[in-house]
């Protein structure tokens, strides 16, 4: 009679495990194509005047799909942007009136994607001075990294300022062990670019979670993730100069200090120290710039 009790006990727990098994499986819900693709595309600086722009290069896409989770464009070179928003800008630095075909590629649940192509007639006219580019990579290659040792180094103010750190400047090593310092930025003369992250990186929340996956065991500091873990990023760069400002665009999820989102681009504000360069980029949100100092040294 105990047998047969602790029998059917078991019948029972295999079928309320298998029926808990069904249950888990129905909330994965309904993988869905996403559709209704609709690609936009601004060229920075083109009016009447100048149907094609204003010769840096610069287009400002955006994407919008209907059961969409995230976007990823793929230019003509077959770099890679991935963008959670739909919003990305591609600088495209071939001199002269060209024509590009644009791949955007919009997944949705379960992985599953469909893709849009959209092509841009843009121009070119901006060619970096030998001076900056001799300074970015020197004979071939230059390596970077967050001047922690000034006041100022890293720090954020109002979105267009023009004071560097206006609002909140970290002093002298302030960030030491959060993720930051021990990264290193290298700059290569084809074009090429290698963010060495040691294993963890430092960012905003939630732009760093947006982009990059879940925290996982990063220390969350206020909107900080200190120490995120992350490998090394290989990607692409290229300088524009949009409205006359020296730029450093970055394909992909590449970054250089403190990870913000945004369009991976970062305006030279002062060049004029050997071997330093005080940059700043907007955040995703475009609620600061964030600016910092870069030193090859």
């Amino acid at each position: 009679m105990k047998n047969t009790k602790y029998i059917y006990v078991l019948i029972l727990s295999l079928i309320l495990a298998f029926n808990s098994c069904q249950e888990n499986d129905y909330e994965f819900g309904d993988i869905i194509t996403p559709s209704n693709i609709e690609i936009t595309a601004e060229i920075v600086g083109q009016d009447a005047a100048n149907p094609d722009g204003d010769g840096s290069g610069v287009v400002n896409f955006t994407t919008t799909a209907n059961n969409a989770i995230s976007y990823k464009y793929v230019d003509p070179n077959g770099v890679e942007h991935l963008s959670l928003s739909g919003k990305q800008s591609i600088s495209f630095s071939d001199l002269g009136l060209n024509t590009y075909t644009v791949n955007v590629v919009v997944s949705g649940t379960g992985g599953i994607s469909a893709s849009k192509t959209i092509q841009v007639q843009v121009l070119s006219t901006y060619s970096p001075p030998a001076d900056l580019l001799d300074k970015l990579v020197g004979s071939g290659s230059r390596t970077w990294r967050i001047k922690a040792e000034v006041p100022g180094h890293f720090g954020l103010g109002p979105v267009g300022g023009t004071t560097p750190v206006e609002w909140y400047g970290a002093g002298p090593n302030e960030k030491d062990g959060l993720g930051i310092y021990d990264d290193a930025y290298i700059f290569n003369a084809d074009g090429t670019f290698m963010h060495i992250t040691n294993g963890t990186i430092f960012g905003r929340d939630p732009h760093i979670v947006n982009d990059l996956g879940p925290n996982t065991t990063g220390n969350v500091n206020g909107a900080d993730i200190e120490n995120y873990p992350y490998g090394d990023i290989a990607a692409n760069w290229s300088i524009t100069a949009p409205g006359g400002t020296e730029t450093i665009n970055l394909t992909g999820l590449a970054f250089l200090g403190y990870y913000t989102g945004g369009n991976h681009s970062y305006q030279i504000f002062n060049r004029d120290n050997p071997n330093e360069m005080v940059i700043k980029t907007t955040d995703a949100a475009s609620d600061f710039d964030w600016w910092f100092i870069i030193t090859s040294n």
